[in-house]
């Protein structure tokens, strides 16, 4: 788990990096929670993710955004931050060039602003969102959604409620043979603080679902 600095908009980010096992290892992107609220890439659930990530094989970064902790710049009220995104999976993809597709996964701030890089980036694949904030920001930049993803919140969440996460993915198009999954974790709240596990395994399960599909799809031609 190498540490490394990457070239971004606004001076240095600083990540960490896992290459991947096979030559044709897809890649993983990892994004934080909200900068102005304790938010880093050491933060449980975006180690836990990267982990999870890391030992499928896949290469995988996660990384400071701008302003938090050697990374430089400031806090930019996620304009700035979705640069950062998309500059760290250019960084990742110019040392995986055979890369058969990417995948984001985001908490919080990070899913709104991985949300967005996949409306961006066709080598997206799949997404996972952990506790969207659909309550602060908008979401209707999903239209259609191009990626099939899941989307875990907890019960207890008191920031985002379950109401207004449903309330906006229910308006949200998808295109053709895409599909938002959707699951509660009962009892956990925005931060998954004391369900760390429970929602490893959601996500362990449903990449067990869906990367078989993901990978024949996209599966390197001869």
């Amino acid at each position: 788990m190498p540490d490394v600095i990457i070239p971004g908009p606004e001076g240095r980010l600083e990540g960490k990096y896992t290459p991947g096992k096979e030559e044709f290892a897809p890649i993983a992107l990892i994004l934080h929670a909200h900068p102005l609220g304790g938010g880093n890439m050491e933060n449980l659930s975006s180690v836990m993710m990267y982990d999870v990530f890391r030992r499928r094989g896949f290469a995988t970064l996660r990384f400071n955004f701008r302003g938090v902790g050697r990374s430089q710049g400031s806090y930019d009220q996620g304009l700035g931050e979705l640069s950062d995104a998309a500059t760290a999976l250019d960084w990742i993809q110019a040392y995986n060039g055979n890369a058969p597709f990417s995948w984001v996964a985001g908490h919080s701030f990070g899913a709104w602003v991985g949300m967005q890089l996949l409306m961006r980036r066709p080598e997206v694949a799949g997404f996972i969102s952990v506790a969207p904030p659909t309550n602060m920001y908008d979401f209707t930049f999903l239209a259609p959604c191009p990626a099939s993803g899941i989307i875990i919140q907890g019960s207890e969440d008191k920031i985002v409620p379950t109401d207004d996460v449903d309330r906006v993915m229910s308006k949200i198009r998808v295109q053709k043979g895409i599909e938002i999954t959707r699951e509660i974790e009962p009892g956990a709240g925005h931060m998954f603080a004391n369900h760390m596990p429970q929602l490893e395994q959601r996500i362990e399960d449903y990449l067990d679902r869906r990367l078989p599909i993901v990978f024949n799809e996209r599966k390197p031609k001869d």
